[in-house]
């Protein structure tokens, strides 16, 4: 789905809040990555180094630091659980959160803990339009004139 100018693929969940998303995978982890709209207001991506794998956090926990162009921030974790992979691929070319965010961009694998809790803060479906507008109406960023806003 395009929201905006960004996307926002159907199979994923949103963390609007801190622009982050998650997806499940088949064998019962959880893929996270920042949103594509996360990625154009951060800028560039020149460190990114997520939690070690063994670490259990809980929603809304620090997930990782990353380095951007003119700033240090702490990125956090849509869903609680434990982190078991963090992408090898940062550590030498941190540069592939902005370039793919939703492919050989994503940042850990967590197996989660409380993932019906925590779907109470991630959008996904119907509920996503509206929200996803909402939240990046919210940054100072001209959107295309012909961007309707939700119903």
């Amino acid at each position: 789905m395009n929201i905006l100018g960004f996307e926002y693929p159907d199979t994923h969940y949103f963390w609007l809040e801190r622009d982050m998303w998650c997806l499940p995978q088949a064998d019962g982890l959880v893929k996270v990555g920042v949103s594509q709209f996360g990625v154009h207001i951060s800028g560039d991506f020149y460190m990114c180094r997520p939690k070690k794998a063994g670490t259990y956090l809980l929603q809304g926990e620090t997930l990782g630091v990353v380095e951007l162009s003119k700033s240090v921030v702490a990125i956090k974790t849509p869903v609680s659980g434990e982190v078991v992979k963090v992408n090898p691929l940062l550590e030498e070319t941190p540069e592939r959160v902005h370039q793919d965010c939703f492919g050989a961009g994503w940042l850990v694998l967590i197996a989660p803990s409380r993932w019906l809790q925590d779907l109470t803060q991630l959008h996904h479906g119907p509920s996503l339009l509206e929200a996803a507008d909402r939240r990046m109406r919210l940054e100072p960023m001209s959107f295309p004139s012909n961007t309707p806003h939700p119903s």
